[in-house]
Order: structure tokens, then sequence, then C-alpha cells
């Protein structure tokens, strides 16, 4: 994920056919399902501890609301450096997590099973919307979706009030509150033995990796991808994120449960550095964007003498095209990628001893 926010202030495009660039961002698609699923898994777990759903679902609607707000207003800021809010309002990933929350947070006195089963229907079948994409067009008409159906599915600009700022909805629900709801349910997997679970995760791991392979290989649903492309690694892996295809929840579900499988076997140095960022993510994440956005205006003065005023430009989403000449080398990008992780690595540590020594309700919503 810090990888790909790095990239968006190298200059570096999201896709393109050279393998160093294509992989650089592929990587990087693993985050967001990924946080999306274990957000279900933590709900369930917490409840657990609660032992009481109203109370899990007043905190998943408080912890829901504030995700929203900070996407908002602190993250807005982070990413772009300026005030710009008249013309541009981001919904990203932190939206998305938000309003999922709140969503499980109104299901969540139905049985885990109920749950489980309605989110993997909202991912595996959501794509049959691309078999009527001509009649939608038709029905939505020249002004196309509206507001609710762009929040929900279709993504794109909605303006807040007859005059108000446009939200430039990135991420949008569907499919993903689908993820967490089977996240949520999945928790049940881990009220298991070690040996059970670790079963469970290699082989739901290598059946969903194994189906993503076919449905990309026979083109016939989830995401068929370009015949152009279809002799090409590149071609084979370039799955839909916007919204998230069936095909892209599998090419990336599919080997995080086969790491969660050798993770759980992991000792030594390596695996406390990586245990570290995940004791707090939320904090992780809240800190890395303006990090990285400010090591990106230190490389700016060493390289032009002055901060580029491109690094003022509203990214992530439309910052328009980087300056002649701007545009880092891969080898720059991973060398900053590797200092902004240092420096969070002991900012996350100290984070986390900080809440394991105070039980402040308040140090749970960072």
């Amino acid at each position: 994920m810090a990888i790909d926010h790095v990239r968006v202030y190298s200059g570096i495009p999201a896709w393109g056919t050279a393998f160093g660039v294509f992989f650089t961002r592929w990587v990087t698609n693993f985050s967001a399902p990924t946080f999306v699923f274990l957000a279900g898994t933590s709900a369930y777990l917490f409840a657990r501890e609660l032992q009481e759903r109203g109370a899990l679902s007043k905190f998943l609607l408080i912890r829901g609301a504030w995700l929203i707000l900070v996407e908002l207003t602190f993250l807005r800021l982070s990413w772009t450096f300026n005030f710009d809010y008249k013309h541009y309002i981001l919904a990203g990933v932190l939206w998305m997590i938000g309003w999922s929350m709140i969503i499980l947070a109104t299901a969540i006195r139905l049985s885990a099973r109920v749950i489980g089963t309605a989110g993997i229907a909202i991912v595996a079948l959501h794509n049959l919307t691309d078999l009527f994409r001509t009649q939608l067009g038709h029905a939505f008409g020249s002004a196309g979706p509206n507001w609710l159906l762009k929040l929900l599915y279709f993504g794109g600009e909605v303006k807040l009030g007859g005059s108000g700022p446009p939200l430039l909805i990135l991420y949008v629900l569907v499919p993903w509150v689908g993820l967490m709801f089977a996240g949520y349910a999945f928790g049940r997997v881990l009220d298991l033995t070690k040996d059970r679970r670790q079963r469970i995760f290699i082989r739901l791991g290598l059946v969903l990796t194994v189906l993503f392979i076919l449905l990309r290989a026979l083109g016939v649903y989830g995401d068929p991808w370009p015949w152009d492309a279809k002799h090409t690694l590149i071609g084979f892996l370039s799955t839909t994120k916007y919204p998230a295809s069936l095909e892209f929840t599998l090419m990336t579900i599919g080997p995080m449960f086969v790491l969660w499988y050798f993770s759980e076997r992991w000792k030594g140095r390596l695996a406390s550095i990586v245990e570290t960022f995940g004791r707090v993510p939320f904090f992780f994440y809240l800190l890395h964007i303006p990090l990285i956005h400010f090591a990106a205006c230190i490389v700016s003065i060493f390289r032009e003498g002055h901060i580029d005023p491109w690094l003022f430009a509203n990214h992530p989403y439309a910052p328009g095209p980087a300056p002649g000449g701007y545009r880092w080398s891969l080898s720059l990008l991973y060398l900053v990628y590797g200092l902004c992780l240092f420096v969070l690595y002991f900012a996350c540590l100290w984070f986390a001893r900080v809440k394991q020594k105070n039980k402040s309700v308040w140090l749970t919503y960072l």
C-alpha cells in the first residue's frame, strides 16, 4: 500500500506495460481487500469480547462515522496539502470502510451464517450488471446514474448540494461491503483449533486462486479480459479494481489466505516487525500519507531546488499530469518507500506500547 502511495507523488503512472512499473502497482492491490475482509473479522472478534451485539452495533456506527470524517478532513488535507475544498473532496478507502461498518452495524443481529451468505452473494453476483451494461446506459439516460447509484456501485462525481463541492467517489460500496460481511462470518473459523483453521486457510486460499485462474482463462464472467491482452502475463493480471470485480477479489483474497497460513508459522525479528505494523494499522494509515507527501516535497527540493507546485495538486485522484522531467526512477521510488517505512516502524512501535499500557477507550479509535 505504501509503495503505491509513494508512486502517487513520483509521477509514475498507475499502470503500464513495463514490467517494473506494472508490478509496482499490482502488488499493492492486495491491501484494500485484505483490510476490508479483516475489518469484518475484527468486528466478529470484538463482538465475542463484548458479549452484546447492541454494544458492537454502537461501536461500528461510531467507528464508521469517525472513518468517514477522517477521510473527508485529515486525509483530504494530507493527500493534497491544499485547501481547495470547493473543487475536490475524495471518497477513498476509509470512506468505503466507514460506510461498510455502518451497514454491518445494522446487520449484526442476523446470524453470522446469514451475513456471510449475503456477503458472498454480493461479491460473486455483482458482475451480472456487466451483462446489462447497454440496457443500463439507456435506462440512466444522458444524465447517467443518480447520486445513490454512484455511491453504491458506479462511482464518479456527486455534487453536494446545488452549488456545493464535488465528491469524487473512488471506492464504491458494492462489492466491498459484501467482502466485509464475508470477513465477519469468517471470524467463526478463528474460534477453531490452530490446526483446523490452518487447513481451512490453505485449502480456501488455493481454491480461490485456482478459481481466479480458471475464470480469467475462460473469460466468461467476473471481468472478462480483452482478447488482445490474452497472451500476456500483464494482461492476465490486469483486473478491474474500481469497482472491484469478482476476478480482482479472487486474485487478491486467495493468496491472502495462503499468506495467512504461512504467517502463523513465522517467528523471529522479521515476524516481530510485521506484527508491530499489524498492531496499529489505522495509526500507520493516518501517518503514512502525510509522511510520504512530505518526503516527496523534500525530494523535489533536492532535485529541482524548490517544491514543485504539482505536489500541492488534488492527489491522488485528480492531480493532472506531472510536469515534464519530474518523473522519478523506480529506484528512487523504492528508496523513499524504504526510508518512510523505517520511520513509520519506530512510530508504530511507540504507539503500540502506548496502547498496551493505556487502555483508554479513545485509543481504540486510532
